[in-house]
C-alpha cells in the first residue's frame, strides 16, 4: 500500500478522537442521540480544524445502524462500506473545481433520489464560497426544502463571501484554532504510535509553527520524521522549517535593543547571505520579540515559551538592558515593516530602513521612543556617579542645588546675600555642557530668553518633552527670575516634575538665568486681574492704589 502522510492516516474517525471543537461536537451527538437531523449544516473556520473530517464522521454517523454514543460503530455493514468509499450515499463535491451552474443543477435532479443503503443521501460540498451566484441560486430551493432523505454539509474558510439567502437557511458552527497544548499532545501521540524519538522543545516548536491548525501541524511533524533518522531536535526542526539559526536571530535582536545600528545591519547581512529569505528572516525577528516580551513581563515565562534552557538564557540576556516601552516600539515597527514588505519592489531596503529605525530612536520622534529615551536617561541618572562643578553666583541669584555631595548637609534653598560666592550644584546628566556664570542682564537680552530656550530645546539640549512643554507657555521677568505661566494643569504638572525642573533649571543656566518659577493661571482670570497681581508682585512693600 502507498505511504499514507500523518494527516491521513491519523484523521479521526469518531466523535471522541476530535480534537477540540467541544461545543460542535456534543451539538451533533445529541442531535444524532435525539433523532433531530437538521436538513443543512454549515461549516466554517480556519483551515486545518476539522470541518471535513466531522462532516464524514456526521455522514456516517447518520447512517450508521448501531450508533456508538453518537458516533459511528464502524462494524456494520454501512459503516464499512462508506470507510471504504465505495458507498453512494455520501457525495463530496469540491465547490472550488465545479463551481458553476450546471454543476449545481446536475445535484438538484439527482437529490431526488432516495439512498442506496443508508437513511440519509449527504452531500459535503467543500470550499463552497467558491460557488457563482447563479450557481447558489440553482441550489437555494433545493436547499431551503430538500427530500428528507437528504442533507447538506457546507464547508468553508470564508463565510462572508456566502450569500446571506444560503446562510439563513444553514445552521452554522464556527470551528475555532487548536490551542497550541492540545497540538502538542496530538503530535506526541502520533510520533508515540510511529515509533519515534523526540524532544519536548521540538515537539513544542512544531505546534507553534502549525498555528492552530491540525493539519498543518501533522505537516510538519510528518516531514520532520524523514528530516531525522534518530531523535528529532529542536534544530532539526528549525532547519525544516527554514528558519534562520536561533544564536543569530538572538544576536541580532540584541543589536537592535541595544542600539548599535552597525551591527545590526551587519547581523542582517550576514543572515541574508546564508540565503534566507527576507520575509522568513523578519518572521523569525517578530517571533523572538514575542519570546522577549513574554520572558520580560510574565512570571511564568519558562512554560510559556518552553524553549531548551540555553535559548531561553539567551533571551534573557537580550532583554536584560531594555525596558517593555522599547521592545514595544521595536515590534510595532518591524510588524509595519512586514506589511509594507507586500507593495515593496526591494524587501531588502524595507526591513534594513525598519531595522535602522529600531536601532536608532534618537532620530525617531513618536512617543514609544521618547519614552524609551527618558527611561534610559532615568536610568543613566540613578546610576552615574554625581559629578560636582563650581557655580559662581552674584548677589541675589541663587541657584537651587539639584544634588549635593555626602559630607555636605541639606541645602538651604536660599543663599546668603554676599558678595560673589560659589555654590557647590550637581550635574545629573554628565553629557550636559559646562553651566555658564550667572549674571546680571538687561531688559534687552531678558527678552530673547525664552526664544533662546526654545531654541536650546528643539536643536543643541533636544528635549522634545520640554519642547512641547514649553511652547504653550506665558512668560516675563520680575527682576531677575524668570517667571513661567499656563493655564494647563497638565502642562503645569509637567514642568514640575523634577527631572524637568532639573533640566530647565539647567538650560536657563546656560542662557544667564539663575532662578525660575512656573505658575498655574486659575481658568476665568481675567487679564485686568493678572495685571493687577503682577503690579503688586512689583511694588511688593510699598502702600499703592489702584484706581
Amino acid at each position: 500500500m502507498a505511504y499514507l502522510a500523518f494527516y491521513r492516516t491519523f484523521r479521526p474517525v469518531s466523535f471522541d478522537t476530535v480534537v477540540r471543537q467541544e461545543h460542535i461536537v456534543r451539538t451533533l451527538k445529541n442531535q444524532i442521540s435525539s433523532g433531530k437531523i437538521g436538513h443543512a449544516y454549515l461549516f466554517c473556520g480556519p483551515r486545518g480544524t476539522g470541518k471535513t473530517t466531522l462532516a464524514k464522521i456526521f455522514a456516517r454517523a447518520i447512517n450508521c445502524e448501531h450508533p456508538v454514543d453518537g458516533s459511528p460503530c464502524g462494524k456494520c455493514e454501512v459503516c464499512k462500506s462508506l470507510a471504504a468509499g465505495a458507498s453512494l450515499d455520501i457525495s463530496e463535491i469540491d465547490a472550488a473545481s465545479n463551481n458553476g451552474v450546471d454543476e449545481m443543477r446536475d445535484l438538484r435532479e439527482k437529490v431526488q433520489y432516495p439512498p442506496v443503503s443508508g437513511k440519509y443521501k449527504v452531500y459535503i460540498i467543500d470550499e463552497v464560497h467558491m460557488l457563482t451566484s447563479s450557481a447558489f441560486n440553482a441550489v437555494l430551493k433545493t436547499l431551503e426544502e430538500p427530500p428528507a432523505h437528504a442533507v447538506f454539509i457546507l464547508a468553508t474558510t470564508e463565510p462572508q463571501k456566502i450569500p446571506a439567502t444560503i446562510l439563513s437557511r444553514c445552521m452554522r458552527f464556527d470551528f475555532k484554532l487548536i490551542p497550541q497544548k492540545d497540538l502538542e499532545q496530538l503530535i506526541k501521540s502520533v510520533y508515540d504510535k510511529v515509533g519515534k524519538e523526540y524532544e519536548k522543545e521540538a515537539v513544542s516548536a512544531i505546534a507553534r509553527a502549525g498555528a492552530g491548525s491540525a493539519r498543518d501541524s501533522l505537516s510538519i511533524a510528518d516531514m520532520c520524521a524523514s528530516y531525522s533518522n534518530g531523535k528529532l531536535t529542536y534544530g532539526d526542526v528549525n532547519e525544516v522549517l527554514g528558519s534562520a539559526d536561533f544564536y543569530s536571530i538572538s544576536n541580532l535582536c540584541e543589536s537592535i535593543l541595544n542600539e548599535d545600528a552597525s551591527a545590526s545591519l551587519s547581523g542582517v547581512e550576514e543572515i541574508l547571505s546564508t540565503g534566507k529569505s527576507v520575509g522568513v528572516l523578519l518572521k523569525d525577528l517578530l517571533n523572538f520579540l514575542n519570546n522577549c516580551s513574554i520572558v520580560k513581563i510574565c512570571k511564568n515565562a519558562r512554560e510559556i515559551v518552553n524553549l531548551p534552557q540555553e535559548s531561553y538564557n539567551r533571551i534573557e540576556q537580550a532583554v536584560s538592558g531594555c525596558d517593555g516601552h522599547k521592545i514595544l516600539r521595536v515590534t510595532e515597527i518591524l510588524s509595519s515593516a512586514e506589511s509594507d514588505m507586500r507593495y515593496s519592489l526591494n524587501g531588502r531596503i524595507t526591513l534594513e530602513t525598519a531595522v535602522l529605525k529600531c536601532a536608532m530612536p534618537s532620530s525617531d520622534y513618536n512617543l514609544d521612543a521618547l519614552i524609551g529615551k527618558i527611561n534610559t536617561l532615568e536610568e543613566k541618572m540613578n546610576n552615574a556617579v554625581t559629578v560636582v562643578r563650581e557655580v559662581p553666583v552674584t548677589q541675589q541669584q541663587m541657584v537651587k542645588p539639584v544634588k549635593v555631595t555626602d559630607t555636605e548637609k541639606e541645602a538651604s534653598p536660599f543663599a546668603e546675600e554676599k558678595p560673589a560666592e560659589k555654590v557647590q550644584t550637581g550635574i545629573l546628566d554628565n553629557t550636559a555642557p559646562v553651566l555658564k556664570s550667572v549674571r546680571m542682564l538687561n531688559d534687552d537680552e531678558k527678552g530673547g530668553i525664552f526664544g533662546k530656550l526654545i531654541r536650546l530645546l528643539r536643536t543643541t539640549r533636544k528635549n522634545a518633552v520640554l519642547f512641547t512643554l514649553c511652547m504653550d507657555v506665558g512668560n516675563f521677568f520680575e527682576g531677575d527670575k524668570m517667571i513661567l505661566t499656563t493655564d494647563s494643569e497638565a502642562v503645569y504638572k509637567g514642568l514640575q516634575r523634577v527631572d524637568n525642573s532639573n533640566f530647565l533649571s539647567e538650560t536657563l543656566l546656560e542662557l544667564g538665568v539663575g532662578e525660575h518659577e512656573i505658575r498655574l493661571i486659575k481658568q476665568g482670570e481675567s487679564d485686568y486681574d493678572k495685571a493687577v497681581k503682577e503690579l503688586k508682585r512689583n511694588f511688593d512693600g510699598i502702600d499703592i492704589e489702584i484706581k
